[in-house]
């Protein structure tokens, strides 16, 4: 059984890392590292850096991990340039399909996990570069960094979100369309709020696309919502319920008739904003915007009904029942399947942990 997910563990059982202890620490789910570990599931790159990141300090270790790394990274690689080369010589893709394919991904990142969409995507950007000599396909290539952004740690330097994001507000400026400026910071601040990591890094761009424009649109929508967000996490509460309140009178404006898709906020997304921010202050009208999120939510997508459970988790355990509100958000994760969990979801768990350890 020599496969890559045999020598993770034997890294991990060196170092004397439990499973669970590994999943808290990488943000992946324990089943999810369990079946990669036992080869039912492929190791992808990103979780063999999280390994690297965690245990990679012996030489043991960093041996099983070398290898572990010389069969999925270069595979990864090779597939990213032969699929590159191989569009370079085969007929150019117009704009219209860029913009019909971006809007594929809108919807497909809703419920898909990140592992499944990280990559088909991060190989049509590097075919998009190739492309890139009119200015509606900048602005195409702004949105898909976003998206793929979104799909990568928080905490990767230039591998990670943050580059991601960063480059994508350059591409959007590149396309000259304020929408597409607005939007690509509104969202990627939106990302980190949420997620309630990188507060300065979410204040900076929500900041920025605030100050492009005052029209009412869903980049400004994200970007507010992303700024009451920053402003919870600070323990602000005013200041998140104001910021919130504005957030409320853009949706009211401009909020989406389409309800799949991450370049759309219809009403069950707006309320899955709400519920977060009030559940982290402790409000009690995070109970309302639970069952409306809930209520007005496409069945067809159960991971962000595991956004709400976690954080129904949040609210147990922040009002001083750690043990319970800790419990009720594992469970949650542990029914969803491990291949639709995100980023976002791990982050979440991650921060109930947090709140149940500071009240115990």
């Amino acid at each position: 059984m020599d496969h890559v997910g045999a020598r993770l563990r034997m890294a991990r059982t060196d170092a004397e890392v439990t499973l669970t202890q590994m999943a808290a620490r990488t943000n992946y789910s324990k089943s999810h590292l369990c079946n990669v570990e036992l080869g039912k599931r492929p190791a992808t790159p990103d979780l063999v850096l999280a390994y690297e990141r965690v245990l990679g300090d012996s030489v043991q270790r960093r041996n099983a991990l070398v290898l572990a790394a010389a069969v999925v990274v270069p595979s990864a690689v090779a597939e990213l340039v032969q699929h590159g080369f191989a569009a370079a010589m085969g007929p150019r893709r117009g704009v219209d399909d860029w913009v019909a394919r971006a809007e594929a991904y809108g919807q497909d990142y809703m419920s898909l996990g990140a592992a499944e969409l990280q990559g088909r995507l991060a190989t049509d950007l590097v075919v998009l570069q190739q492309e890139l000599d009119d200015p509606h396909l900048w602005a195409v290539a702004a949105r898909l960094m976003t998206v793929h952004g979104k799909t990568l740690p928080n905490t990767d330097g230039n591998r990670g979100a943050i580059r991601s994001y960063e480059m994508a507000a350059l591409a959007a400026d590149r396309s000259g369309d304020l929408a597409t400026r607005v939007w690509v910071r509104g969202r990627a601040a939106l990302a980190l709020a949420y997620e309630g990591t990188h507060l300065p890094v979410a204040a900076r761009l929500a900041g920025q696309a605030v100050v492009l424009s005052d029209r009412p649109t869903l980049g400004r929508l994200n970007a507010l919502t992303a700024q009451a967000h920053v402003a919870a996490c600070r323990g602000d509460s005013a200041t998140a319920r104001s910021t919130m309140d504005d957030a409320r009178r853009v949706f009211d404006a401009v909020g989406s008739d389409e309800q799949i898709s991450d370049f759309a906020v219809p009403e069950w997304r707006f309320h899955t904003f709400e519920s977060m921010l009030l559940s982290r202050l402790g409000h009690g009208g995070a109970l309302a915007a639970q069952e409306a999120a809930d209520r007005t939510r496409p069945d067809s997508l159960p991971r962000f009904a595991t956004h709400i459970e976690l954080h129904r988790g949040l609210m147990m355990a922040a009002a001083g029942d750690a043990a319970g509100g800790l419990g009720y958000a594992r469970r949650a994760m542990e029914r969803l399947p491990a291949h639709r969990h995100s980023l976002s979801l791990r982050l979440m768990l991650a921060e109930v942990e947090r709140t149940a350890g500071a009240a115990t």
